[in-house]
């Protein structure tokens, strides 16, 4: 490549790491096929989040194996799991845990003795989280964030790796708490899950319906996964590739000179610098995924949608139209030049690179 790396290539023994990882990220797709069918485009987005060490939020309606797939993933990474199902009566303390007190019978002596709670597991399924109040929303992001909680005055930390999945339900939003936007800017990926095909459909109804033996193997333990994470810092990203994720955020924020017409009709609200972290992150974790020990536009472009579209706040102009965040970041994506000297020579972005 003719392009200037931004850091130092990548040792030889971090290519034999990428061999490793992108034949485990192929066993993983095929131990998981024995109980999901299709969804390929979710199972390699929660894999990216996990070797970036990011978070999910799962949308989707009942019925689509959301709960399974996380499950199921679990196994095959040899991960401890912990399903949460969120209802308005959950408080903080029944996800977190809490003190009780303990007497020791041989001497009478009585302490306190912290019980853990459900999130003392390397993957948390957060079921409907928009269905519990928002304190308990916000001890579940103070965890995400901070990789552990504080019961009374003791902080006690999180198991590592630590990957938390939340689903929401796009129906019946009766009585729910939707989550702020600020709230949902911590979650690195918004991943869609979709009906499937005819052709999927038929294979689940299929195999759902008759006594099928899946035996699942677990391809990755805990401590590779840690030093696969690591790897994924270390991949080199090129100067034109951060410029252009720079280029695909800095349109989205309505206040800034230089930025789109159709950016002032659509939007009230664009993504911040951290969708700028996570673009670049993810992107080093797929090209990992792909064999590839290097970042190109093609990965920023391909993980646009499940990182902007629940940062970017559509206006009424937008509602109007049917216009929604998915057909925002197609034409950011599709105007956008990725070619390297072109967007430097291209005076739209004069502005928004000042």
């Amino acid at each position: 490549m003719s392009e200037k790396m931004s850091e130092g290539q990548l040792a030889q023994d971090d290519l034999a790491a990428v061999k490793k990882l992108q034949n485990a990220f192929q066993e993983i797709k095929r131990q998981l096929s024995k109980v999901i069918v299709g969804q390929d485009q979710v199972i390699e987005e929660l894999l990216i989040a996990l070797f970036s060490r990011g978070h999910c939020i799962l949308e989707g309606v009942p019925g689509l194996a959301k709960t399974l797939m996380i499950s199921t993933l679990a196994k095959t990474l040899s991960l401890a799991f912990s399903r949460i199902q969120f209802t308005p009566d959950l408080m903080p303390s029944d996800i977190t845990g809490t003190e009780v007190i303990e007497e020791n019978r041989s001497t009478g002596h009585r302490e306190f003795k912290f019980l853990e709670g459900p999130l003392f597991a390397n993957v948390i399924l957060a079921d409907e989280i928009n269905r519990t109040p928002p304190k308990t929303q916000a001890a579940l992001l103070e965890a995400m964030q901070e990789r552990q909680v504080t019961v009374g005055r003791v902080r006690h930390r999180l198991s590592d790796p630590f990957f938390v999945l939340a689903t929401q339900n796009p129906i019946e939003q009766e009585g729910t708490y939707p989550l702020p936007e600020a709230q949902q800017d911590r979650f690195m990926f918004k991943v869609f899950v979709v009906y499937p095909t005819f052709k999927e459909e038929f294979e689940i109804a299929r195999r759902t319906t008759a006594l099928i033996n899946e035996d699942l193997q677990a391809v990755l333990a805990g401590d590779v996964i840690l030093d696969l994470q690591r790897l994924v810092r270390r991949v080199p990203v090129t100067d034109h590739v951060i410029q252009y994720t720079l280029a695909l955020v800095r349109q989205t924020r309505v206040s800034e000179p230089g930025i789109p017409k159709f950016i002032k009709d659509w939007l009230s609200w664009g993504a911040g610098p951290r969708a700028v972290q996570f673009l670049i992150l993810g992107a080093k974790a797929r090209a990992l995924l792909y064999g590839r020990s290097h970042v190109q536009c093609e990965d920023v472009q391909a993980l646009a949608y499940p990182v902007l579209r629940h940062r970017l706040l559509t206006n009424f102009t937008a509602a109007s139209e049917g216009i929604t965040t998915d057909t925002v970041i197609e034409r950011l994506v599709r105007d956008t030049p990725s070619r390297e000297g072109e967007l430097i020579k291209d005076e739209r972005f004069k502005k928004i690179f000042a």
